[in-house]
C-alpha cells in the first residue's frame, strides 16, 4: 500500500477513529487503526469490540492495500506535522513497517496484520431513517448529563432513543436517568422512524456520536436494530453495540400534580447557584432554596467552611417554600436552558421537582430534592 494525503485530511479522519481506540488494552490490535487504500479513498477503521468507527478521505492511492498501525501513535505525528503538509504512508509487508513521511520528517512504525483486525458483524436493521444533525445533537446533548455512572445499575449507563408519543402525536424520545435527575427531550418524529425498536445507546457512544453531529448541515442516515445503531454520513459510518436491558419505566416518575409556579432567569440562577456553592462542603453539595412572594434566596450553611446567600428577584406567587438541592445537579439543568426564561414546577420539599423552559414541554426535566 502506498498512498498521499493532505495533513489537515488524514489528521481529521484518523482523530475521530483513534477517539474510540481504549488507552490501555490487552488485545495488541485493538490498539490499532485498520487503513484501507482503494480508488481514490482511504478508510481508517478502529474499534473497541463495542464500537467500530470507520472514516473514509480522499487521497492519492498508488497502490491499494491494507495494513493496522498504533492509532494513538499515528495521530499524534500526524497532529504534530506542519499545517499543510503532504504525508505519504507506504506498507511494506515483508518488514512490517509503516513508513509515514512529510517534509524532512520521516516516521517508521510496526505494523500488524490486517487479518487479525476484527471486524464488527453486519446484521440486519429493523428501522433506517434520516434526520438533521441538529435535530439528534439537541436530543442527546440535553440529555446526556443525567446519564448514571453506577454499573451495577447497567441499562441506565445510556440514553434510551425510542418513539413515544408527545402531546401532539408521536416523537423521537430521548430519556436519561441516574436515579436522582432525568432529562426528557422530544423531538419530531423523521419520516421511516415510526416502528424502531427502543435502544440503549451507551454513553461512550453518545460522547463520539457528538463528533459526527458538528456540521448542522449534515443529514445523519441512523439504523437501528435490537442489538445495534449506526450513524452515518457520507464519510463516516459509526456503529455501536447497544445495552442489553430493560429502561425502567421513566413516565411514573415525571410529576404531573406540581402546581407551586417559579420563572427565573436561568443564566442568573445558574450563576447565584454557583456561587453560593463555593462555601458548600465537598460531599453534600447542598443548596437550599427559599421561596416567597417574588423572592427566591439561595443558601448554603455548611459548619465546617460557612455561610452564604443571595437573593434573586423572580416570578413566584404561591405560599412559602423551603427545599434543598444538590448544587451541580440545579447547574446542569439550568445549563440545558436555551431560552432566557427557567420555569421550576413544586408540589412540596419532599417531592420531586419538575423544570422546563417556559411552557415548552419537549425537553422536561426531573430532579430529586435532598434535605438541607
Amino acid at each position: 500500500m502506498k498512498i498521499s494525503i493532505e495533513r489537515g485530511t488524514l489528521l481529521k479522519a484518523v482523530g475521530q477513529a483513534q477517539s474510540v481506540v481504549e488507552r490501555r488494552n490487552t488485545i495488541p490490535i485493538l490498539a490499532n487503526v485498520l487503513i484501507e487504500a482503494e480508488g481514490g479513498h482511504v478508510s481508517f477503521r478502529a474499534t473497541d469490540l463495542d464500537i467500530e468507527v470507520v472514516d473514509r478521505a480522499p487521497a492519492m492511492v498508488e497502490r491499494p492495500g491494507a495494513t493496522t498501525v498504533s492509532a494513538v501513535m499515528l495521530h499524534e505525528i500526524v497532529r504534530k506535522l506542519p499545517d499543510g503538509a503532504l504525508v505519504s504512508l507506504a506498507d511494506d509487508a515483508a518488514t512490517g513497517r509503516l513508513t509515514v513521511a512529510a517534509g524532512r520528517s520521516t516516521f517508521s512504525l510496526a505494523t500488524l496484520p490486517k487479518e487479525d483486525f476484527p471486524v464488527m458483524a453486519t446484521s440486519e436493521y429493523a428501522s433506517n431513517f434520516k434526520a438533521a444533525a441538529p435535530l439528534l445533537r439537541r436530543l442527546f446533548d440535553k440529555a446526556k448529563f443525567a446519564i448514571s455512572t453506577e454499573e451495577t445499575r447497567y441499562y441506565l449507563n445510556g440514553v434510551y432513543l425510542h418513539v413515544a408519543t408527545g402531546d401532539s402525536g408521536p416523537v423521537l424520545r430521548c430519556v436519561a436517568t441516574d436515579g436522582h435527575r432525568l432529562a426528557r427531550i422530544d423531538a419530531a418524529l423523521p419520516d421511516g422512524a415510526q416502528g424502531m425498536p427502543g435502544v440503549i445507546v451507551p454513553r461512550k457512544t453518545v460522547n463520539e456520536l457528538r463528533k459526527l453531529l458538528d456540521d448542522d448541515e449534515a443529514e445523519i442516515a441512523v439504523s437501528v436494530s435490537e442489538t445495534k445503531v449506526r450513524f452515518a454520513t457520507p464519510i463516516i459510518t459509526m456503529t455501536s453495540k447497544v445495552i442489553d436491558g430493560t429502561f425502567p419505566d421513566y413516565s411514573r416518575v415525571i410529576p404531573t400534580g406540581n402546581t407551586r409556579r417559579l420563572e427565573v432567569d436561568a443564566a442568573e440562577f445558574a450563576k447565584a447557584v454557583d456561587r453560593v456553592a463555593t462555601v458548600s462542603s465537598e460531599r453534600s453539595r447542598a443548596v437550599k432554596l427559599s421561596l416567597d412572594d417574588d423572592r427566591l434566596i439561595l443558601s448554603v450553611n455548611a459548619p465546617d467552611s460557612g455561610n452564604a446567600e443571595e437573593e434573586l428577584a423572580v416570578a413566584y406567587a404561591d405560599e412559602r417554600l423551603e427545599i434543598g438541592f444538590n448544587a451541580k445537579y440545579l447547574l446542569e439543568i439550568a445549563s440545558q436552558v436555551d431560552r432566557e426564561n427557567a420555569v421550576f414546577l413544586f408540589n412540596s420539599s419532599g417531592d420531586p421537582t419538575l423544570m422546563r423552559e417556559g411552557n415548552d414541554m419537549s425537553a422536561v426535566y426531573v430532579v430529586m430534592p435532598m434535605r438541607v
